[in-house]
């Protein structure tokens, strides 16, 4: 819903991860282009022409690469840049510019062979045979999502960045049309229309604020223009509209499609809100992954309980973590992909809100968001399934199991009931299993 294209990071060590084959599974469903950045090339790493291959294999995408690194680890000497013709030189350290690398021009540089020896005949032999198995780039299956230039690096050295930075702005696509429920909204539109795709708590902590992140998709937003919000019918005029760059914020005074704006929010916006100037439209497109991974969660202090449920919706409508309710019981569950998820929540939960959460083992370990055309069925299904049916944020029924093997038998069971790995946050679900 935000984007226009997608920079993907792989970690040169660890190849594609489940999670990033969840996300490029939804860029590539809705024709989202994507770039390639293949990163910590300075530590012990898989080759690129493994990497490369993995990539194609795993996500069914051509690869083609731009630059191309020149050794690996220890030996990374730095990347050739394929289509400027030039190689720039790995230096570490976190804090240097792009622009203060050094650059060696052409592959056939004789300085280069000399300081870099083997590496350089091996990546060199490399980019020639790359030159010839690879294809030629091709802008239209790049847009489609069907083909995605490659590039190496060191992020956290600030090296190879550049590359991907300059191809973004000469490769990513103009905002493009949007879906809405009702029909396509263009950006050259006159009337304005937004779509709210992420609420950020606590940004500053000194105020407890949030903001709500919105994508504009049609027109010019002005400061204190009178906007509806169509999910509840209310006015809003938004007068202290900000943009981002890493923690800096500036006060806008104009906006246009395909610029994102923060809106302070004060429990009016809600995640997958359209704004417009009056027209009833509803745009599509947030989803929400079925989480691997569960855990139960309650608060050391009983008297803090209103505190926890608070911290939990706002953390959830955030995305940092899906928050599910069970029917028949009163703890509550968390839901992600990664144990990472849930050390961030029990941290921010204890920082920002005051509350320190015990985070338990819980039995379950897939779930899947279940719809039925018949109403009477999916409630013998609720009724018959209490035990492992919970409610997420929006209310929409999850059936929540242990293993695979049960889910197969559910399915089995229930023929009518429709079961989804992925559901629209605008209470949509995908049809497609995942």
């Amino acid at each position: 819903t935000a984007v226009d294209a997608a920079l993907m990071v792989i970690d040169a060590a660890n190849g594609v991860e489940p999670q990033t084959r969840r996300l490029l599974q939804v860029c590539r469903a809705r024709g989202t282009p994507i770039l390639t950045f293949v990163n910590k090339m300075d530590r012990e790493v898989q080759d690129p022409m493994t990497v490369m291959d993995e990539i194609e294999r795993e996500l069914g995408m051509a690869v083609v690469p731009f630059t191309w690194p020149v050794g690996m680890g220890k030996l990374f000497h730095g990347v050739y840049d394929r289509r400027e013709d030039r190689m720039r030189v790995f230096s570490p350290g976190e804090d240097k510019a792009g622009g203060d690398d050094e650059i060696l021009a052409g592959l056939n540089n004789l300085e280069a062979a000399k300081r870099f020896g083997a590496e350089y005949e091996q990546a060199k032999g490399e980019i020639e045979l790359v030159a010839g198995a690879t294809p030629e780039f091709n802008r239209e299956l790049f847009l489609a999502g069907k083909q995605t230039p490659m590039f190496f690096g060191s992020a956290i050295n600030n090296f190879g960045v550049q590359e991907v930075l300059d191809a973004l702005v000469d490769l990513a696509p103009a905002p493009a049309d949007r879906t809405a429920m009702q029909r396509v909204v263009h950006p050259e539109e006159k009337k304005f229309s937004g779509v709210v795709f992420k609420i950020q708590a606590n940004m500053d902590p000194a105020h407890r604020d949030r903001i709500a992140f919105l994508r504009v998709a049609s027109g010019e937003f002005t400061r204190g223009m009178k906007l509806k919000v169509v999910r509840s019918g209310k006015e809003l005029r938004p007068n202290t509209v900000v943009s981002f760059m890493s923690q800096r914020r500036e006060l806008l005074d104009t906006a246009f499609a395909g610029d994102i704006i923060g809106i302070p929010n004060h429990g009016v916006l809600q995640l997958g809100d359209t704004l417009t100037e009056g027209e009833a439209l509803q745009f599509t497109g947030l989803p929400f992954f079925a989480p691997e991974m569960f855990r139960a969660v309650e608060v050391a202090d009983p008297l803090r309980t209103k505190q926890l449920r608070a911290g939990l919706t706002q953390l959830g409508e955030e995305g940092a973590i899906q928050v599910f309710r069970p029917i028949a019981g009163s703890l509550l569950l968390l839901g992600a992909v990664g144990q990472l998820q849930f050390e961030v929540v029990a941290h921010r939960l204890e920082h920002e809100y005051g509350v320190k959460a015990r985070i338990m083992a819980s039995n379950f370990n897939l779930a899947r968001w279940v719809t039925c055309d018949d109403p009477n069925e999916l409630k013998k299904f609720m009724d018959a399934n209490a035990h492992r049916v919970a409610l997420d944020a929006v209310d929409a029924p999850t059936l929540l199991v242990d293993h695979s093997a049960t889910l197969r038998a559910v399915e089995q069971q229930w023929p009518k009931i429709k079961f989804h790995a992925l559901r629209e946050h605008a209470g949509l679900v995908f049809q497609a299993k995942m």
